[in-house]
C-alpha cells in the first residue's frame, strides 16, 4: 500500500484527500496542511515511487497506467473507510484525480485541480519526444531540471523549482522513465478529459504565468458547467507553493460552499 499520513478532525466529517505531482511527494502541502487541518480531515498520499512510497510491494506496482495509480489511492481510501472525498491536486496529481473520478464517481465530493494538466501544448510535446528519446541516455535529473525550467521559467517561480528538483532527487533512474514514459502517452486520456465535464464541483486554481498549461484550461472551463477557473496574479505553476494564503483561503471556501 502506499505511504499515507492522515489527520483527523475532532469535529468535521469531510476528507481533503492531497494528490501531488510527478517528480515531488506529499511534503509539497506543507504550506497547506496547517490551514486545512484546522477546517477537515486531512488525507496525504505518497504516490509509487515517491517520498515514502519508494518500495514496490507487489508485482502490481510494475505495471503503470493511470487507472493502476488510481486504484493505489482508492486501496488507500478503502483501507481508512473513507467513503467520499475532496481532491486537491497539483500538475500531474490532477490528471490522477479526474481518472479516479471518471471511474469511480462516487468517491469524489469536488475536485480542486492546482495547475492543472488538461492538454500537452506543441512545445511540451516536442519536449516529450525528446525526452523520451533521451531518457535512457541523459541522466534523469538533468532531464527533469530542464523539464522544471521550461515549465517554471521566471524568478519568482524559483521556489517551486527548488522544491521540484528536490524531491525528484529522491526518485531512481528507473522510476523517473516508467513515470516519464507514462506521461508522454497521456494525451489521448486527457482528450476525453477535455470533452467530458466531470460532473462534479470542479475549481482550477491557475497561475497567470503557467504559459503551457492556462490557455487549454480557459478553454475548457467554458464548455464545462461544473467548472469554475481562478487565476492567480503574478504567478506560474505550482500555486501552491507560490502563492500559498490565496490558494487556502480559496480552496477552504470551495470546500465549504459545496
Amino acid at each position: 500500500m502506499l505511504h499515507f499520513n492522515k489527520y483527523e478532525h475532532p469535529k468535521s466529517k469531510e476528507w481533503v484527500t492531497f494528490i501531488h505531482g510527478a517528480g515531488g511527494s506529499s511534503a509539497i502541502w506543507y504550506q497547506q496542511l496547517k490551514s486545512f487541518k484546522r477546517e477537515f480531515n486531512v488525507l496525504l498520499v505518497d504516490l509509487r515511487g515517491h517520498g515514502k512510497s519508494k518500495k514496490p510491494l507487489s508485482e502490481k506496482y510494475k505495471s503503470y497506467s493511470f487507472d493502476n495509480i488510481g486504484d493505489d489511492i482508492i486501496e488507500v481510501l478503502n483501507f481508512l473507510k473513507i467513503e467520499s472525498t475532496h481532491f486537491v491536486g497539483i500538475s500531474l496529481g490532477t490528471i490522477i484525480i479526474r481518472e479516479i473520478t471518471e471511474r469511480y464517481p462516487e468517491r469524489t465530493k469536488s475536485m480542486i485541480l492546482g495547475g492543472a494538466v488538461m492538454k500537452i501544448n506543441t512545445k511540451g510535446q516536442i519536449l516529450m519526444r525528446f525526452g523520451n528519446l533521451t531518457k535512457s541516455i541523459i541522466p534523469y535529473l538533468f532531464l527533469y531540471r530542464f523539464l522544471a525550467w521550461v515549465i517554471m521559467p521566471k524568478k519568482n517561480h524559483k521556489a517551486s523549482r527548488v522544491l521540484f528538483i528536490q524531491e525528484a532527487k529522491r526518485l531512481y533512474q528507473k522510476e523517473f522513465i516508467r513515470w516519464f514514459k507514462l506521461i508522454s502517452e497521456v494525451n489521448s486520456l486527457l482528450k476525453i478529459f477535455r470533452i467530458k465535464d466531470a460532473g462534479k464541483p470542479t475549481l482550477y486554481v491557475m497561475g497567470q504565468e503557467d504559459h503551457m498549461f492556462l490557455p487549454s484550461i480557459s478553454k475548457l472551463v467554458e464548455n464545462h458547467p461544473s467548472s469554475t477557473l481562478i487565476v492567480v496574479p503574478n504567478c506560474g505553476h505550482v500555486v501552491n507553493v507560490e502563492q500559498p494564503d490565496f490558494f487556502n483561503s480559496t480552496v477552504i471556501q470551495f470546500i465549504k460552499n459545496v
